[in-house]
């Protein structure tokens, strides 16, 4: 796979870079050429972001306020209702050809779930599943203290893929109460900071996030 860091960059920028390899990935489908694997790491200034089947309700304020915030907000094609990007937070976008990995979408989504439970695992974090919903959580047999650490969504067409996950490192939560997180209300948002009491190291992160990558991605190409 090929590893492309593009530092903090504003969101639609790099939506745009997500459609330009997506774009080309599925044109070397097509001609039955051989597709490239690439994973995108990166960071937002402040930005809300819509999904295709998100509801304007989740949406707690007017676009005039949250621009007044300095919050951009984006109606996008993948998966997921509403979610929040910013500064300490690691988002990740890999243009994978699933087909070249021999996995369909289900085995994806439980991939990158996989590869964040081992990561925050590495700093003593106990993370896991919750059942019927995408992402990574922390306690969830715990009614009330149930939070979630990253949020995944995605869209995927002829098996490529594009948008993705993203990590709370050392994200300001405080942005998170401009939306219903994911759509749920029943239930909280943390980061690696709050439940370590100390910030990680975001580059530290990366590079152990995409060696997770390496690892559990080889195993299904093997």
């Amino acid at each position: 796979m090929i590893y492309q860091d593009l530092h903090t960059i504003e969101y639609g920028k790099a939506w745009s870079h997500q459609e330009e390899l997506f774009d080309k990935s599925l044109a070397q489908k097509a001609n039955k050429e051989q597709t490239e694997n690439y994973l995108l790491f990166c960071e937002h200034p402040h930005v809300i972001t819509i999904g295709k089947h998100g509801k304007t309700e989740n949406l707690l304020y007017q676009e005039s306020f949250l621009n007044q915030r300095g919050v951009s907000l984006f109606q996008i094609d993948r998966g997921g209702d509403v979610t929040y990007h910013g500064p300490g937070q690691l988002v990740g976008y890999p243009i994978f050809d699933l087909e070249s990995f021999n996995i369909g979408l289900r085995q994806y989504i439980h991939n990158i779930e996989e590869i964040i439970i081992r990561l925050v695992a590495k700093y003593g974090i106990t993370a896991e599943r919750l059942e019927g919903a995408a992402g990574v959580w922390i306690d969830t047999t715990m009614p009330g203290r149930t939070r979630k650490i990253a949020a995944i969504g995605v869209r995927s067409s002829r098996f490529v893929t594009m948008h993705g996950f993203a990590l709370n490192v050392n994200t300001d939560l405080n942005y998170f109460s401009l939306i219903n997180p994911c759509g749920f209300v029943d239930k909280g948002v943390t980061s690696m900071e709050k439940e370590l009491g100390y910030a990680p190291d975001m580059e530290q992160v990366k590079q152990e996030t995409k060696l997770l990558f390496e690892e559990v991605f080889g195993e299904e190409a093997k």
